[in-house]
């Protein structure tokens, strides 16, 4: 054999042993390195304040509380900003869980980032705890094996709000809705339930996602002389939405529903712009004192009052590294399926449990924001008017076309 060749093959031989070598130290850091869960959200756009980096520190707060470590292993999270962007959000995903280790994707408010998040931890076989996602599809016809439906659904905000309201007399109905999967669900689900009660639909109109002028849009809505403006939006196009409404004078004469409201939106708003809306929810900070205990923590922690969003992070961690301890692996399938076995007991949630299709079936909430005169301290923004029971609240597992369900 020839020399140059001979020194070819030794060449070869020495970048074969380099790379599996690599090989070898990337899957044992993989098996022995912390158990990375990734919070996606919105850090800088309109849902900030109701999942951002609040979600990032309720997420820390569970690992925490469990002693930083699961199997034995160092907990991590780690997190990004989707922007509001599906393909922003998927590249993100995609990174996370092919080449940093990512167990658990969570949080996700934007249906739209969620739904295409979903797809890629159902390939992948891991965990997607959607926290802060509303589209009640997660757990329809895209549902997933390995996808968590945690904290509410745009099922279960329509069937709390607008059956409230039309029990108050209300009969016609004008939509004002996000123009993405969001607002779609929300006022498909909705106008099933006003179908139901003896309701009509009168007019509709989609606007773009973060806006800044509703104007033309609350035209149309003021000139339907609809007895209900349901304003199918979340986060900062919500909170536009109601101060524009007062500033054209549209609340003088129709009333303002709103299908998905966060108690950071309603702080943003102040409670004299605010006052009487009725909305549903699946957390309020002071429900009771173990709501009270935790929020108290939170707020030490961030200044801010918490969500729904937030809390149901904190509980999709805790239940989530509990189901990891209790099946002894990191397996996505099996950690999704004794996530299903385990009963969810914590600060917002008595004896929930996660049905085949991915849903966490737990008891909803009808508030009624209050006026500033009936506010006696910080955040003391809402009265409760019903308990919603899990069975009532959400959508009847059959109905949703989860393939799951087929099978089950």
């Amino acid at each position: 054999m020839k020399a140059w060749v001979r020194s070819a093959l030794s060449v070869a031989g020495t970048f074969f042993g380099l790379a599996l070598t690599l090989a070898t130290a990337t899957s044992a850091m993989a098996q022995n390195g912390p158990v990375r869960l990734g919070v996606l959200t919105d850090m800088s756009s309109l849902y900030a304040d109701n999942g951002g980096q609040g979600s990032v520190v309720a997420a820390q707060m569970a690992v925490d509380d469990l002693k930083g470590k699961v199997l034995g292993r160092p907990i991590e999270i780690v997190a990004s900003d989707h922007q509001n962007k599906a393909d922003i959000g998927s590249a993100i995903a995609r990174r996370w869980l092919e080449n940093d280790n990512v167990e658990a994707i969570l949080d996700v408010p934007n249906s739209a980032v969620a739904l295409a998040v979903q797809g890629i931890t159902r390939d992948k076989k891991k965990l997607f705890l959607a926290t802060g996602a509303a589209t009640s599809r997660l757990t329809g016809d895209e549902c997933s094996p390995t996808g968590i439906h945690w904290t509410y659904d745009t099922y279960a905000l329509s069937q709390g709000t607008t059956r409230a309201i039309s029990r108050l007399g209300a009969k016609s109905w004008f939509f004002l809705s996000a123009d993405y999967s969001l607002g779609a669900q929300l006022e498909a689900d909705s106008r099933k339930v006003i179908d139901a009660t003896g309701g009509k639909v009168v007019g509709a109109v989609k606007h773009p996602i973060n806006t800044p002028d509703f104007s033309s849009f609350l035209l149309q809505a003021q000139a339907s002389r609809a007895d209900v403006i349901a304003l199918a939006d979340a986060g900062g196009d919500f909170i536009n939405a109601v101060k524009q409404a007062g500033e054209f004078g549209v609340t003088r004469g129709q009333k303002l529903a709103g299908l998905i409201v966060f108690i950071a939106d309603i702080h943003s708003l102040g409670l004299q712009s605010a006052q009487g809306l009725m909305l549903s929810s699946a957390f309020y900070w002071d429900l009771n004192d173990e709501t009270r205990a935790w929020s108290k923590r939170f707020i030490e922690k961030t200044k801010k009052v918490p969500t729904m969003i937030h809390a149901g992070t904190y509980g999709a961690v805790m239940h989530y590294l509990k189901a990891v301890e209790a099946a002894g692996t990191l397996d996505g399938p099996m950690v999704a399926a004794k996530m299903r076995e385990l009963p969810v007991n914590d600060f917002m949630t008595r004896n929930g449990r996660i049905r085949p299709d991915g849903r966490l079936v737990r008891d909803m909430y009808l508030f009624r924001v209050k006026s500033p005169e009936e506010s006696k301290y910080q955040f003391d923004y809402y009265q409760l008017l019903a308990t919603i029971p899990g069975e009532e609240a959400f959508r009847p597992m059959e109905e949703g076309g989860c393939s799951l369900v087929k099978k089950s």
